[in-house]
């Protein structure tokens, strides 16, 4: 997000207020970048003779999710013919809550347009069947795995 004051197409903006979000499954990484966005603001604004405040609002750990889970996700969406990718989230999603006390994984369903988190989300109708069937199918595939252990 960004914003400019005073926000008018003809002003040179006075004031910004910048919002980054850093995602990464490695702490590590995530303090990396962190770092090198604090490094290149302080050296942006030293050379440019800009004053600037830098805070971090929240922080969310990285969360991994159960291997088995997503192992049996990928099962499902390769089972019925679904491409599947894994992603990082940890932007707070309930699974991240869940994962600390229970084994969890995500399932993410394409929003038209790629539209997603606002106002004019949506998806088809044959998406949100695909997505609800590779549930099933994890389900059935995590239950043959434990069944045969």
């Amino acid at each position: 997000m960004i914003d400019a004051y005073p926000n008018s197409r003809n002003v040179i903006p006075g004031r910004t207020f910048i919002t980054v979000d850093f995602r990464h499954p490695d702490d590590n990484v995530l303090s990396q970048m962190d770092r090198a966005l604090r490094d290149s603001v302080a050296e942006i604004c030293h050379k440019s003779g800009l004053k600037y405040e830098l805070e971090q609002i929240f922080y969310y750990a990285p969360i991994p999710f159960d291997k088995g889970c997503v192992s049996a996700v990928r099962a499902g969406a390769d089972r019925m013919g679904y491409s599947a990718r894994e992603i990082v989230t940890g932007a707070g999603h309930d699974a991240c809550f869940i994962a600390q006390s229970a084994p969890t994984s995500m399932i993410f369903i394409p929003c038209i347009d790629g539209n997603s988190h606002n106002e004019v989300t949506d998806i088809k109708p044959h998406l949100a069947h695909a997505g609800s069937t590779v549930i099933l199918q994890a389900h059935k595939y995590k239950a043959n795995v434990s069944a045969t252990a």
